[in-house]
């Protein structure tokens, strides 16, 4: 192990994470849909209505998240992107819908998306312009920050387009600082250091202190070459941005594609199982009418929540790499460890993984209890540091597993039960 990695392991084991956002929300990461990546800024309403960006297509996004179980798995925000407003604000000087594909205002759609027991989450920009040309935020942060409120909304995802990049720690600061005075709570998801690392390496305390969680790297797309770019900056910086994740503030690596038309499914299992490793927030982009059942399953699957959103709180982080597999791992409450072994080969069947290679089976002395979660759920029983288990995994897939240390007391198993 590098002295590197050993400094990130102690880190992450060791030390809280620095001081979060005080105001109560993302204790665990957030979960919930959002529009961009699958439905990106379509406003054309009279040709395609059914993927247009307008309030029809929440309303019917927030009926399926209870209809199919969604809000039950915990999911629970339905947030709008880019594209949502006039091009234009009013005479007040606030933002406003396009009265067209938002005929009865975002306060009506909240109203609506809460009866669902849902959250409604928006979009604004921290510069002159959002990405997509309409109106942003700059001069505008506490009349934004109010109009939101005043429409009950839950969740802000501020993008950082059309301003200096210097400029973009007080423009974030100053969000954040407006959304409070509301006295309303409104999840703050930050674009900060994504805009600031072509630069300079952000400063995390103060993203920490100023985000519930932030961007860090590109757009995700359809494909797995961008699913494998964004986990290659995850690791080649996780020194820089692991410590900084916990309860009240996460590294965001994009959205969940699952459902959609880029990815194989054991590529979606990659994805779905190493977001879950990475504590990142599980914000779906798909088309949630129109999704199939195994996508569905792989998204719903209660054990790879539970490691998404387990108490501990700490990011996990890649261990290993050789041989074209690469191994990461975190820890979880009751001293118990996740463990993914992702297979980068793209070529032939599948390949054997020992699993006594990996650097936290240490916790299997003298003793653990190994399931597997995916590909498939599997109970592997007890296990010993010196256990022969070879995983079989696929060409761009990802065994998914749990290890949960036994120790031996007067001659009886007993779980350990301590954080």
């Amino acid at each position: 192990m590098s002295k590197m990695l050993l400094l990130l392991v102690l880190l992450s084991l060791l030390n809280p994470a620095v001081e979060a956002l005080d105001n109560g929300l993302a204790l665990k990461p957030t979960m919930g849909w959002l529009h961009w990546e699958r439905f990106m800024c379509n406003t054309d309403c009279d040709t395609d209505p059914d993927n247009c960006i307008s309030e029809r297509l929440y309303m019917q996004m927030a009926d399926m998240m209870v209809k199919d179980g969604w809000r039950e798995a915990g999911y629970e925000y339905v947030c709008i992107d880019d594209c949502w407003p006039s091009h234009e604000r009013d005479a007040q000087g606030r933002l406003q819908p396009d009265p067209k594909r938002f005929p009865g205002g975002i306060k009506k759609l909240a109203d609506y998306v809460h009866s669902k027991g849902l959250k409604l989450g928006i979009y604004a920009d921290v510069g002159e312009k959002t990405c997509a040309g309409y109106p942003g935020s700059l001069g505008y942060y506490e009349t934004d920050a109010q109009t939101f409120a005043d429409w009950d909304v839950d969740l802000l995802k501020f993008d950082g387009c059309n301003l200096k990049w210097t400029l973009l720690g007080d423009g974030y600061i100053k969000m954040s600082k407006a959304l409070n005075k509301t006295g309303r709570s409104i999840l703050y998801s930050c674009e900060w250091p994504l805009y600031e690392w072509p630069f300079q390496t952000p400063n995390y305390t103060a993203i920490r202190e100023t985000c519930n969680h932030w961007r860090n790297f590109n757009d995700v797309f359809d494909s797995w070459i961008s699913i494998k770019s964004i986990l290659d900056w995850t690791a080649s910086h996780q020194d820089s941005i692991v410590p900084s994740a916990g309860p009240g503030g996460w590294n965001d690596p994009d959205m969940l594609v699952i459902g959609n038309f880029g990815l194989s499914h054991d590529q979606q299992e990659s994805q779905m199982a190493l977001w879950a490793i990475m504590a990142a927030p599980l914000l779906m982009s798909n088309d949630l009418r129109d999704i199939c059942p195994r996508s569905k399953e792989l998204l719903q699957n209660r054990r790879i929540i539970e490691i998404s959103q387990d108490p501990l709180g700490k990011q996990g982080y890649r261990s290993a790499k050789g041989n074209s597999f690469e191994v990461w791992e975190r820890p979880l409450s009751k001293n118990r460890l996740a463990v993914a072994v992702l297979n980068l080969q793209e070529i032939g069947g599948p390949r054997g993984f020992a699993i006594s290679g990996v650097a936290g089976w240490k916790v299997c002395d003298p003793q653990c209890n190994v399931t597997l979660i995916l590909p498939e759920y599997k109970e592997m029983g007890v296990q010993t540091k010196e256990s022969k288990l070879i995983l079989k995994v696929n060409p761009s897939g990802t065994a998914l597993l749990t290890v949960t240390p036994i120790s031996k007391d007067f001659g009886r198993i007993h779980w350990k039960d301590t954080d």
